[in-house]
This record gives structure tokens, C-alpha cells and sequence, in this order.
């Protein structure tokens, strides 16, 4: 009787080591949110989690409200993925955190596709640097032109005014330099309180950004947002794909594909809850010189290898495909 016990007792010690073994194996993912875990990036990933055992792996969330810091704990180790913009996330991935760049992606069609094409294994490949694997990418909605005054309503009048720019992109300070404006060096997390409190004149912002972050405050009664999106933004997960199953990111990827409608719909709904007259449209023979002058800097930017240039050509098909009769299309410009 007293071996029976004491075979029962080792048994439950074992098991209760294999629960606390399987209670300490959940993979944490560090997830920027400008508004923590209150925010619609946070409420997606709380989605992801649940799906996330279906596909193999426990995964447990930590808010960030500092993008840099979550950033810097993954490559510490300290998180075993990380939700990012794509512009901060280019570091992990330079094909992927191309997506992000001027003027390549003019619409929500063309971004669709775009996302459902990085869901396709055949570009798996594309989607691991090192042990960083990409996980996922959701749209985070165009970036337009804030600006102080609807003065400002052409390139030409760009020249002398502070724009503020993230320093950890390249291009945005080429491309500011090129108009000759003056750059302004900010943050994610400043940029907005800069723009408000009168430090720069303009700003790219997507629209979800224009209440969190009180953007009208810094627009008052003069300012506007220019109706021609500049970039499209993202938000991208990343995994050490060590830390993950076999297969885990491709199941992923295909995730984050089904759910671009839900995403997209909070973007719509976002600049719909922008008051109508503080949108300032370009006049239409103005939007034409705007794509060419973008598409330069692009090129340039490409050559300058800050953009993967597998990803540019692939962009342009898409955007072809979407809208066959682009000038550019006859063109073997990228």
C-alpha cells in the first residue's frame, strides 16, 4: 500500500511539472499600440492569441505604448515576436518593410492584393531574414499630409517648412530634403504633440491617428488633411521563428490575409470620422505630377537600396493589375 502511494505521489508531481512546464511555454509577443492595450492593433492580436493555439503555439501579450522599446526587447530576446509599424520593422525585414514606401501602394485595392500576394508560400522564403520570420502584416490606412494652413496646397509650397520625420526612415529624410523642406527629427510618439504644439507645420499621418492623438488641435481652423495618400502604412509581426512550430508562420501569414476586411473597415471608419471639411482635395491635374514625383524618389530610394527592389517590381504588377492603364505601365521604370 505504501508503494502504491508513493507511485501515485511521484505521478502527480510529474504531471503537475508537465502543467507548470506547459503553463511556462506560452510564447510572449510584445505589441506596439499607441494606446496600449486599449487600442485597435492591441484588440486584433487578442484575436490573433486565440487563433494562435489552432495553429500550434500558446502566445501571451505585453502591451507597449513606445514602439522603440518593443522593438529593442525583441531583439534582446526578451519578447519572442513583436507588433510593429512596418517602417520600424523594416530592420527585421527590409522585403516586407518595403511595403511602406512612397507612393507604392495607392490604394486599399492595391493593398489587398498585396497582402493576400505575401500570404502566397511561394514567397516564404521572402518572409525570413536570419531567425526572424514575418508573421503577418494587417494595414494600418493611408498616411496623408497634415498641415497647419491650406496655404500649403502644393509641393512648391513645401520649401522652408518643418516637417517632422523618423530618423530610424531613410527615405522620409530624402525625400523631405528633395522638396527642400526642413526635417525635424521625431517619434511615433511625439510626432503628433509636435505637430499641435506648433514644432513643425506638417505631418503624415493615417487617419486613425486624427483623434488619438488630437491632430485637430494642431489643424485649428486653417489647417487640412490632403486628400492623396503619400504612403500606406502597416503594422507587421514578427517572430523568432525558432521559438515557433514548423509551419507556424505561413499558417500565420495566412491568417492576418483573412482578416484584411476587418482591418480595412476600422481604417474606413476612421476617415469617415474625420469632418468632412477639414479634407483638402489636389486638384486633378495636380495628382498626376505627384504620382511622377513620388515614383522618382522611389526609384532613387530603391537604388539607394533603402527599398528591396524585388518588392518594387512586385508592387508595380500589382498595381497594374489593379489599374492597367497607369502611365506607368508601358513603362520599365521599376
Amino acid at each position: 500500500m505504501r508503494k502504491i502511494k508513493t507511485l501515485a505521489v511521484a505521478a502527480v508531481t510529474v504531471l503537475a511539472a508537465s502543467v507548470s512546464v506547459q503553463a511556462n511555454a506560452a510564447n510572449k509577443i510584445c505589441v506596439f499600440d499607441i494606446l496600449g492595450a486599449q487600442g485597435d492593433a492591441y484588440g486584433l492580436m487578442k484575436d490573433y492569441a486565440l487563433a494562435a493555439t489552432k495553429m500550434g503555439a500558446a502566445v501571451e501579450l505585453k502591451a507597449y505604448t513606445d514602439e522603440r522599446t518593443a522593438a529593442e526587447d525583441f531583439k534582446a530576446g526578451q519578447c519572442d515576436g513583436v507588433l510593429l509599424t512596418g517602417l520600424r520593422g523594416r530592420q527585421f525585414n527590409n522585403f516586407t518593410g518595403s511595403l511602406d514606401s512612397i507612393g507604392a501602394i495607392p490604394s486599399y485595392a492595391v493593398m489587398a492584393k498585396a497582402i493576400s500576394t505575401l500570404a502566397n508560400p511561394a514567397l516564404a522564403s521572402k518572409m525570413v531574414e536570419g531567425k526572424f520570420e514575418v508573421a503577418g502584416v494587417a494595414p494600418a490606412g493611408a498616411a496623408y499630409l497634415f498641415v497647419k494652413s491650406r496655404s500649403i496646397n502644393h509641393v512648391d509650397k513645401l520649401a522652408g517648412k518643418k516637417i517632422a520625420i523618423f530618423d530610424y526612415d531613410k527615405s522620409q529624410a530624402k525625400m523631405v530634403q528633395k522638396i527642400g523642406a526642413q526635417p525635424v527629427s521625431s517619434d511615433i510618439s511625439n510626432f503628433g504633440a509636435k505637430f499641435n504644439n506648433g514644432a513643425v507645420d506638417i505631418i503624415a499621418a493615417p487617419a486613425m491617428a486624427y483623434k488619438p492623438l488630437e491632430l485637430y488641435k494642431g489643424l485649428g481652423k486653417d489647417g487640412a488633411i490632403v486628400r492623396f495618400p503619400i504612403i500606406q502604412l502597416t503594422f507587421q509581426l514578427f517572430i523568432d521563428k525558432t521559438k515557433f512550430p514548423a509551419g507556424f508562420g505561413q499558417a500565420s501569414r495566412k491568417y492576418w490575409d483573412s482578416q484584411y476586411n476587418r482591418s480595412i473597415s476600422m481604417i474606413n471608419k476612421a476617415e469617415k470620422g474625420v469632418p468632412a471639411a477639414t479634407w483638402l482635395d489636389l486638384p486633378p491635374d495636380d495628382k498626376e505630377g505627384y504620382v511622377v514625383l513620388l515614383r522618382d524618389a522611389r526609384i532613387s530610394l530603391t537604388k539607394d537600396g533603402i527599398y528591396d527592389a524585388f518588392m518594387m517590381k512586385m508592387l508595380k504588377k500589382i498595381r497594374c493589375s489593379v489599374e492597367s492603364a497607369n502611365a506607368e505601365c508601358s513603362t520599365n521604370l521599376e
